[in-house]
């Protein structure tokens, strides 16, 4: 086919070619009931994968030492290593010693993970390294 029946062609499709109709085929199909619920139910998903990929964990060693140290997680503890993590995130913390009440935590804000727990007797004369920041609660 030469350039000048190409364009010819090109020309004859473009003519024929209604926008307005296009355009009421899309709206129509934005609009529609299912794509609403496809839409509800994804950004439902989308939150609660994100909840899950947010959740606060703690590691093997975090773990070891609470049991070994007789530290107390309730949900109140929990909640508030939990806005500590993302107040720490906020400020661009990596690893931060979180303060709550007479028990020390250090958290890393990537892995979103308690490494390790202290409890009264072990905070006295303790130096903390490798930190970014403190968060007291």
């Amino acid at each position: 086919m030469s350039d000048v029946n190409f364009l010819r062609n090109i020309s004859n499709i473009n003519s024929n070619l209604d926008i307005n109709s296009v355009k009421r085929q899309n709206l129509n199909k934005s609009t529609s009931s299912n794509d609403g619920l496809k839409e509800s139910s994804f950004k439902e998903l989308l939150n609660e994968k994100k909840a899950q990929v947010n959740a606060l964990s703690f590691s093997k060693h975090a773990t070891e030492r609470i049991e070994q140290r007789n530290i107390d997680i309730d949900e109140s503890v929990a909640g508030k290593l939990s806005e500590a993590l993302e107040q720490a995130k906020d400020k661009g913390l990596k690893n931060v010693l979180v303060m709550i009440d007479s028990s020390a935590f250090i958290l890393n804000t990537l892995s979103n993970k308690v490494i390790t727990a202290l409890n009264n007797s072990e905070l006295k004369e303790n130096i903390f390294t490798n930190i970014d920041g403190a968060v007291i609660k």
